[in-house]
């Protein structure tokens, strides 16, 4: 009589092997397993349990009085430890359940030798139900009754992390040297990469949104002489004017804070509040007015306005004065112009609705003012800055740009053109340019 080994039908074999004693190991094999399914169940749903936890139930755990609780504060105190060490149990119950299915395998086959259909039968039910019951189902409980399922695990997990601490601090030890690498190496994601993922961004963020987020991208990348008001547009006092008459001046501007300057604008004393001249209203106007003249804050035209803004917070003023490299002034930056390269455009009840820098004639075409920054004119156009990189030279104007391309200074009625762009001088004296017409070829645009 043949065997059961050498039996070649594997259902045969089965039922001879439970007939001969192999019942008990199989019945065995199998609660064993359901033991190592469960505790997999209860692991993975852990992981998911501990780290999806909000911040007032953290705050919960660390004031309560309850050892669950108080546990559960101590172990998410080291996430990095309790993560390896979740991961490292994990990983031990799965190659235990993987190592008790390939020992079922050889009984069941009778050899160590693969038995083809069956054995890829088995592989594909392991898989399934450590994905199922392992992955799946815990971590979608978890996640709805995180508070529950960590407080019930805290003492299996704090006796597990004193076990594993050796394993677990290894591991932690070697992660942090390979962050430490990726952080000095850094990623490599230009503005213009930015830019694009935002402008295919999902049809639920509106335009409004969209040029908000880039305004933040673009913030670190663009320095105080791309944004300031350049010295033609100061409002300033006169450092010899008389009490009434700097009162005046500042009811007729408009302006809460006005530059100080004595003889010229390359000499400015300080920067004079409305706020602070009220309490003197009632003076004559011999009243000693510069006493309450503010130090005035310089800076370079190369400075970035996200650092900028950094020292705006830090020293609590909202103006601060550019000055080229000579040491002249060269233009005027406020708080508010910081601020409107992120959300646009701040218009307050004093502002001329003309005084935007520029008319819409259609969509290819628009009148600038020639001081309109460059900045500005970009995105106005939905022109790339970074195709006039090569031509604006140290300009940072429209018309600057326009004297960089010509040459010299045109007359009115000139046109230039550059790539797509038509420039058409409108305004222009002997000293400067004053409008422009700006064409994008429609066929280019």
């Amino acid at each position: 009589m043949e065997s059961a080994l050498e039996d070649p039908y594997p259902s045969s074999i089965l039922l001879n092997l439970m007939f001969e004693g192999g019942f008990a190991f199989y019945s065995l094999s199998i609660a064993f397993g359901l033991l190592l399914l469960s505790m997999s169940f209860l692991v993975s749903g852990s992981e998911v349990a501990y780290f999806s936890l909000t911040a007032d139930q953290l705050d919960k755990c660390r004031q309560s009085s309850s050892p669950a609780e108080r546990r559960v504060s101590d172990l998410l105190g080291k996430p990095k430890q309790l993560l390896a060490t979740i991961l490292i149990l994990n990983n031990f119950i799965n190659i235990a359940i993987v190592t008790l299915s390939t020992v079922l395998t050889w009984y069941i086959t009778g050899s160590r030798n693969n038995e083809g259909l069956l054995v890829v039968a088995l592989s594909g039910v392991v898989s399934f139900l450590i994905l199922f019951f392992g992955e799946v189902i815990p971590k979608n409980y978890a996640l709805h009754n995180s508070l529950a399922f960590a407080k019930a695990m805290s003492a299996p997990f704090a006796w597990a992390r004193a076990l594993f601490q050796p394993l677990a601090w290894a591991l932690t030890s070697l992660s942090s040297l390979i962050e430490r690498r990726v952080e000095k190496k850094g990623y490599n994601v230009s503005i213009d990469e930015l830019n694009y993922a935002l402008d295919i961004t999902s049809k639920d963020t509106t335009e409004e949104e969209k040029e908000i987020l880039k305004g933040i991208v673009n913030f670190g990348t663009l320095t105080v002489k791309q944004v300031m008001q350049t010295r033609l547009d100061i409002t300033a006092i006169d450092s010899e004017l008389d009490f009434h008459e700097v009162v005046k001046e500042i009811h007729v501007s408009n302006y809460s804070r006005i530059p100080v300057y004595n003889g010229s604008l390359d000499k400015i004393e300080g920067i004079l509040y409305g706020k602070d001249l009220l309490p003197y209203l009632n003076k004559d106007q011999n009243f000693d007015w510069h006493r309450l003249l503010r130090p005035s804050y310089f800076i370079p035209e190369s400075k970035k306005i996200d650092s900028l803004l950094k020292e705006f917070q830090h020293k609590r003023v909202h103006m601060a004065i550019v000055v080229d490299e000579y040491g002249g002034t060269s233009g005027l930056i406020t708080l508010e112009d910081i601020i409107e390269e992120i959300v646009g455009e701040i218009n307050d009840e004093f502002d001329v609705p003309d005084d935007v820098g520029y008319n819409r004639i259609d969509d290819n075409t628009f009148v600038f003012e020639a001081k309109t920054s460059l900045n500005d004119f970009c995105k106005v156009t939905d022109l790339d800055p970074s195709d006039l990189e090569e031509v604006k030279g140290e300009s940072e104007s429209v018309g600057g740009l326009i004297l960089e391309l010509n040459g010299t200074l045109p007359a009115t009625g000139a046109q230039i053109t550059y790539g797509d762009l038509v420039f058409t001088i409108v305004v222009a004296d002997q000293k400067r340019i004053e409008k422009v017409r700006v064409k994008i070829l429609p066929e280019k645009k």
